[in-house]
């Protein structure tokens, strides 16, 4: 876009305008990498155990890093974080905010793990292979980067495995928490859930604690469940979604959907609809996901779900959903309605009737 001799201020404002945008984009990963470091170097909790707003001198003295790097720079990466909405900055020192508090290693809802996880180099790395998957046959630009699909590498990769289970385990809490306090309604009166794609029942426990009346089994691959013990209403069950589902008066799916095409949602529904009753009987299915919405949503929320969506491009074969869009895969199962509760920020819950 060359500046041409007429309304060269307005274009030159234009131009340089375009290149901002273009630079806070180019440079947003920093806000991220940033938030990782705090992470990783536990600033939230340091804070939080100094009982009050902390001076940078007694943050740099707390913190295991190297102190010739400290004053400086740790100050530096502090101001990104203040300007991000992660801590505030006071006359005394710097505060938490309800932002940094779920990242407290020992807060109930703490969302540390997924911090961690979705900014390990393993799952950074098949954005560098955006670009040429669009070129090749691979199912994924994760396939393109590591050889196999995510959840065929997750079953051979122990730390893969074990980060992908921790991030949805801390997800799954914060989520069931709000799920348990405002959609008990969700839940009356049925006596049995199976949770597919349940991982290792953080939602489970949280759940089946909430409603002891309940018969709740989490339903996983085998290698996710293996060794792990149940309770009195409790229970783990082995197997794949693809071939079969246990029977249950609702199918619990959370977060499961968006991992997977239309075509293999399809495939998981018919199994799930075969395994509930009737409508009439109170057979249905809980599923939890994003409702992709423009048009009741802020412009960050609306487009941390368009994140999310390229996100599930990247990792799996998956989406993120419009209502139509969910609709139209409802109707191809033979589902005969729907119901879309968004009570879970980014998320909705929608129960789904044969």
């Amino acid at each position: 876009m060359a500046l041409s001799n007429t309304n060269v201020g307005d274009e030159t404002s234009e131009v340089l305008a375009a290149q901002a945008h273009i630079a806070n984009h180019v440079l947003n990963y920093v806000n991220s990498m940033s938030l990782k470091c705090a992470t990783q170097l536990g600033i939230p909790d340091i804070i939080h155990s100094h009982g009050r707003a902390m001076p940078l001198s007694d943050l740099i003295d707390a913190l295991p890093v190297n102190k010739a790097k400290g004053q400086e720079c740790i100050y530096r990466l502090m101001r990104i974080l203040i300007h991000a909405g992660f801590f505030i900055q006071e006359e005394e020192g710097y505060s938490l905010t309800p932002t940094s508090r779920l990242l407290l290693k020992d807060e109930p809802l703490s969302l540390a793990p997924f911090v961690l996880s979705q900014l390990d180099p393993l799952l950074v790395d098949p954005w560098q292979s955006l670009g040429e998957w669009f070129k090749n046959e691979d199912s994924t630009p994760f396939a393109t980067a590591h050889g196999k699909p995510l959840f065929e590498y997750a079953g051979d990769e122990p730390r893969l495995n074990r980060l992908f289970n921790e991030s949805m385990a801390s997800d799954a809490r914060l989520i069931t928490s709000v799920l348990i306090k405002n959609g008990k309604g969700i839940f009356e009166g049925l006596k049995s859930v199976v949770d597919v794609g349940g991982g290792t029942g953080a939602v489970g426990k949280a759940i089946s604690n909430a409603f002891p009346e309940l018969k709740y089994a989490v339903f996983d691959l085998p290698h996710v469940v293996e060794g792990l013990e149940g309770s009195n209403n409790l229970s783990y069950i082995g197997g794949d979604m693809f071939k079969s589902v246990p029977s249950a008066d609702a199918i619990f799916l959370k977060w499961i959907l968006h991992d997977w095409s239309d075509e293999d949602c399809v495939k998981i529904l018919k199994k799930c609809k075969e395994a509930i009753p009737s409508k009439e009987n109170g057979g249905k299915l809980i599923v939890i996901d994003i409702v992709i919405d423009n048009k009741n949503r802020d412009d960050k929320s609306f487009e941390t779900q368009l994140f999310s969506d390229v996100l599930m491009m990247v990792h799996v074969s998956g989406k993120e959903r419009s209502e139509q869009e969910w609709a139209k895969l409802f109707s191809d199962v033979g589902f005969s309605d729907y119901k879309i509760s968004p009570i879970l920020g980014l998320r909705s819950v929608i129960e789904v009737y044969p």
